[in-house]
């Protein structure tokens, strides 16, 4: 358990046909609750999206951080790499878990956000179309947005893209996305940052900005 009284434990978070284990914290008088989107091959053991968790923890934010393939599924997916692009397989266990954060006692009153990295940023905004009245708020780290699709044109939660300024590509991406966009947004461009974020310094942008946009939208919605 924390210091603060607040809640750690590893969790199950029911999905079509299959259980997923994750890590739920939640700090004492939590502000909101961030659900996690890992990205292309990583899971919920990926350090970066660790890192970040543990700044919003420390300021106030509840997190969950989810494996969205089981391990067998890993496996097929380090084999093929077909997995990690499956976008609807990811977005519907994703919707899942948000479903679960909004009826589980620990965070049933906390606004959610959801954070999503590569593909895993894919999921994020068609789990915010496809739940608008419970996503408040998506972030993108290094994302694929492009890769939801019709969803895009759906999204109603404020969306913050964060992309490094040494992915071009990526970043391309990221503009034409944000372009379909009918949700207030954001592009913040991290300078000197490659797609991870390995930079000095580069991840602490990510959870300043983080932090900036969720301190901006969750605590203007009313817990449902």
């Amino acid at each position: 358990m924390p210091a603060d009284g607040g809640l750690r434990r590893t969790v199950e978070v029911p999905a079509p046909r299959v259980r997923l284990p994750g890590d739920l914290t939640v700090p004492a008088g939590a502000a909101g609750v961030v659900l996690f989107a890992h990205g292309s091959g990583s899971s919920r053991h990926s350090p970066r999206n660790r890192q970040v968790a543990a700044a919003l923890n420390a300021a106030g934010y509840g997190t969950l951080l989810l494996d969205l393939l089981t391990g067998e599924e890993e496996q097929v997916d380090a084999r093929t790499r077909k997995l990690r692009f499956d976008i609807g397989l990811l977005a519907g266990r994703l919707t899942a878990a948000a479903d679960w954060l909004a009826g589980a006692e620990q965070t049933a009153a906390l606004p959610p956000a959801v954070f999503g990295a590569s593909t895993g940023a894919a999921a994020a905004l068609v789990t915010a179309a496809d739940r608008p009245e419970l996503v408040r708020a998506v972030v993108s780290r290094g994302g694929r947005p492009d890769l939801a699709g019709a969803a895009l044109d759906r999204v109603r939660a404020p969306t913050l893209l964060l992309v490094g300024g040494a992915d071009p590509e990526v970043l391309a991406l990221n503009r034409r996305a944000a372009a379909r966009l009918p949700a207030e947004h954001e592009v913040v461009v991290v300078p000197g940052a490659t797609h991870l974020f390995p930079e000095p310094g580069a991840l602490e942008q990510v959870v300043d900005r983080t932090l900036a946009w969720l301190g901006r939208w969750l605590p203007a919605v009313p817990a449902h």
